[in-house]
């Protein structure tokens, strides 16, 4: 489309029906797209590899809702289905310089590498679990239902002692709060729900804190100072959206991916690949986030032979950086576990705002996917890969279901 301003934008689809057509669409447009949100909110999008990661690291691009003119102008209304995403609440995730160094400091003392691979053990036993429960001798089983999503629930409610009662409901919550198809009516009420769940799980941990990283986060100290409740709901918040998505998507596409490349499913099936390059190459080739929001700039930012105006807004678009081939190569657009460039993606992020869940996701997709091989080595696609329909969120690279015949 064609904006008042005279720019040509890409509308991104809320329907999502050709995610890999977008992206290259994306790339072709440069890299630094004009484009269109769902609600019709204009942004900029960076769609290469090499300026994706410069202006990751540009102290010109904030986190701060404040300096975006068509929030300020009142143009983005406080029901516009992405709300969520563009603005948060105050965690690690919503600021930056001083501010984000002392948040990230606090929240690293909970989130330990130590912490994580004690989750190691635990990630094995759930799988061995659901794949236990997962009916072999059916002919067609939702592998995303029955596996790839209880698998990250189930560990981020352990890590982080979120009663399990709630999944059910959060599950409900949290499809509405990436959706671009929530009513405007239930924006607002999701979004203080799922405040408010994390509200009452801090306050049950203050009352009698345990081993999770609710706990942690509550007492994590430096020169004491200390995460207030308000950093530590949205930072919960932040990990259990940011935590459960992305490891879905990982796991699904990973499968998807195997599935629709045999000479390459061999490859790691007789040993002669690792199952971290299939980590890898799903991340950088499908990668689960296609579109990360949102930077605002402080200050006009020239991107090759365009500029980002000041109080504009920016997304970074992973799904088309992914197969950037500037930065992978000719062959960026195919799956290739034995890809040299391979552990180059920025697929969580880069800079100060690197995600810091990315150890935990990669640790079980690396327990998961063998697994799950080793139980079902003729797993196939059920139906044909075309036919596999995305969710309406722009924001990630998520299916409704995955058929699959678990024994070819």
């Amino acid at each position: 489309m064609t904006t008042g301003t005279g720019i040509s934008r890409i509308a991104l689809d809320p329907f999502v029906t050709d995610l890999d057509g977008e992206s290259a669409a994306l790339r072709a447009a440069g890299p630094l797209a004009a484009v269109e949100l769902p609600g019709g909110v204009p942004v900029w999008a960076v769609t290469r590899h090499a300026e994706a990661k410069a202006l990751l690291t540009d102290p010109r691009l904030v986190k701060d809702i404040n300096v975006w003119g068509a929030w300020r102008r009142g143009e983005i209304p406080a029901d516009w289905p992405l709300i969520g995403l563009a603005n948060p609440g105050r965690s690690m995730l919503t600021v930056d310089g001083a501010d984000h160094r002392r948040m990230r400091t606090l929240v690293a003392q909970a989130l330990t590498p130590r912490r994580v691979e004690l989750m190691r053990e635990r990630i094995g036993k759930l799988t061995q679990d659901l794949l236990d429960a997962l009916p072999a001798d059916a002919g067609v089983v939702d592998l995303k239902a029955a596996f790839a999503y209880p698998l990250p629930m189930y560990v981020v409610a352990e890590l982080m002692g979120i009663d399990e009662a709630l999944l059910p409901r959060l599950k409900v919550l949290f499809e509405k709060f990436f959706s671009t198809q929530t009513p405007p009516a239930e924006v607002i009420a999701t979004l203080t729900e799922l405040a408010g769940m994390m509200a009452a799980t801090v306050a049950a941990k203050r009352a009698e804190p345990g081993d999770d990283l609710t706990s942690a986060l509550i007492l994590a100290s430096a020169d004491g100072d200390h995460l207030t409740d308000e950093e530590i709901v949205a930072t919960l918040q932040l990990m259990i959206a940011a935590g459960h998505e992305t490891t879905i998507s990982l796991i699904v596409n990973a499968v998807v991916n195997l599935s629709t490349h045999p000479g390459q499913r061999e490859l790691v099936l007789s040993g002669q690949a690792d199952w971290s390059a299939v980590v890898e190459e799903t991340l950088r080739w499908s990668t689960p986030t296609s579109h990360v929001l949102i930077r605002f700039a402080t200050e006009d930012v020239p991107v090759g032979d365009r500029v980002i105006p000041a109080g504009d807004a920016l997304i970074v678009s992973y799904g088309a950086l992914g197969r950037d081939e500037e930065a992978h190569g000719p062959s960026a657009g195919e799956f290739d576990i034995t890809r040299e460039s391979g552990n180059r993606h920025i697929s969580f992020g880069h800079g100060p705002h690197v995600c810091p869940g990315a150890a935990l996701s990669r640790l079980e997709a690396g327990v998961a996917l063998p697994a799950l091989y080793a139980r079902f080595p003729q797993l196939d696609l059920a139906v044909p890969a075309a036919e596999l329909r995305h969710k309406p969120v722009v924001t990630q690279n998520d299916l409704f279901e995955l058929p699959v015949r678990l024994n070819g």
